[in-house]
């Protein structure tokens, strides 16, 4: 991409850090542990925001993590990034430099229940939560239709998020969508004893790097350090209480929504996607009512982790018009 100026700024955000390190103190110490450069230099940038939550008997503010622009200004729909299924920002270190330097307005937001949010006081986790959640931060700090950007559970969030708030997305983008699921099954049947157990495995090493050799072709000392990035996350104190919640609840099911979407939207499907299906990315093409298709060559499940500079060139020019 080419390196051009930005434009000048309605608003300046101040980066700070609480270590000498320069990682936020509220994040996991293992961060210190992780060797990729762009992940290291994403997580000093996390931040915390306040985001007010009225849900059930949830009352208060959620200190909300997040990666906010240096620059935010009112003349184009900003980009906000959402994250795979229990994921968080991090997931787009090799990406987010890339939009910047095109000079796109870019959050990078935790899904409500994952992350590095503060959730001490654990508020409801389930989908209609995250939802609210993601509305409220919206409304108060973005204030603008976004361009909002999901890839696999993601796309999910986007979906169910843009049906229930049209007004605040300008764009949708959907990569190796999983939109067609339904919830978490029988898992939302399980004893809270055994969800719990079941929530430890989730968060094991060894599956995890199973889930990362599927995801990504990359030489097992890359895995190895991305599985760690992967779940940094999960050394959150409320991070297995936030799981089971969501666990229980059902998870989202939002196959019905889909056809009632007519925002402009960017199916994303990569060449070598081994865990969900091409035949998906097609099929929710066809039942969206304004959508363009584009694949990601040599790339697996998160083509903005492997092959960025392709991924972001299609959001620039899908961002300015240019990808029809």
């Amino acid at each position: 991409l080419k390196m051009v100026s930005p434009p000048p700024p309605a608003i300046r955000f101040r980066r700070i850090t609480a270590n000498g390190d320069g990682f936020p103190a509220f994040l996991p110490k293992e961060v210190k542990n992780i060797k990729d450069p762009f992940a290291r230099t994403l997580a000093q940038r996390i931040v915390r925001i306040p985001v007010p939550l009225q849900l059930g008997n949830f009352r208060g503010c959620v200190m909300s993590s997040c990666i906010k622009p240096i620059v935010q200004s009112h003349d184009k729909s900003p980009v906000v990034l959402l994250h795979c299924f229990d994921s968080s920002c991090l997931e787009w270190r090799r990406t987010y430099p890339l939009l910047e330097q095109a000079c796109l307005e870019t959050w990078a937001i935790d899904v409500l229940g994952w992350g590095f949010s503060d959730l001490q006081k654990l508020p409801p986790c389930d989908a209609a939560s995250k939802r609210q959640h993601l509305f409220e931060l919206w409304k108060t700090y973005i204030k603008r239709p976004m361009i909002l950007v999901g890839p696999s559970l993601g796309a999910t969030v986007a979906v169910d998020f843009t049906a229930n708030y049209p007004e605040a997305v300008d764009k949708l983008v959907l990569i190796n969508a999983n939109a067609y699921s339904e919830g978490t099954g029988r898992l939302k049947e399980l004893p809270k004893s055994i969800a719990y157990a079941g929530v430890k495995l989730l968060k094991s090493f060894p599956l995890r790097l199973l889930a990362n050799v599927l995801a990504f072709s990359s030489p097992l000392s890359e895995n190895i350090d991305w599985t760690n990035i992967g779940r940094l996350h999960c050394q959150m104190p409320w991070w297995e209480d936030a799981m089971v919640d969501f666990m229980i609840s059902g998870g989202y099911n939002v196959a019905s929504h889909i056809k009632l979407i007519n925002h402009k939207t960017l199916v994303v499907c990569s060449e070598n996607d081994q865990i969900v299906s091409n035949q998906l990315s097609v099929k929710l093409l066809c039942e969206l009512q304004n959508a363009v298709f584009r694949e990601v060559p040599n790339s697996g499940h998160l083509p903005h982790v492997e092959n960025p500079k392709h991924f972001v060139k299609l959001i620039s020019d899908f961002a300015t018009g240019k990808l029809n």
